[in-house]
């Protein structure tokens, strides 16, 4: 069993899915931008939970521009955007960070590699944390 408020979580969800869809959309400008064919391309978003002794992760993966290891590591903070002027506050993903570490007690993280897409980690706790 895993104590969450709902809607928090649902908002941490958006945040990342849109994120998702954002960083698909990037791609495919991206490739037009060069000049490639974009009709083989078939952009995706994959959410995935799976429940253990310990809590529940869901995985959140895209296969949109992806993320160098300079961006990965400064995306929870706040204000932080790749986006250009206007296009995004920063503030999504450092809340979402919030939400998940500070109000839930879990976790939250990133994998990404560069012109390959992203996933997002969320971890939430079991409330006894061992899965009861």
């Amino acid at each position: 069993k895993v104590r969450c408020e709902p809607s928090k979580i649902q908002q941490v969800l958006f945040n990342l899915v849109r994120n998702g869809a954002e960083a698909i959309w990037q791609k495919r400008q991206d490739m037009i931008e060069r000049g490639e064919d974009t009709s083989s391309f078939q952009g995706r978003i994959h959410v995935k939970a799976a429940p253990s002794e310990k809590g529940v992760e869901i995985r959140i993966s895209d296969n949109g521009v992806g993320m160098a290891g300079d961006e990965q590591r400064q995306v929870f903070e706040p204000f932080y955007t790749t986006k250009a002027a206007g296009q995004g506050t920063g503030l999504g993903l450092s809340v979402s960070y919030f939400i998940i570490t500070e109000d839930h007690g879990g976790s939250l993280g990133v994998e990404s590699k560069l012109g390959q897409g992203t996933i997002f980690i969320v971890f939430l706790p079991s409330e006894s944390g061992n899965g009861e």
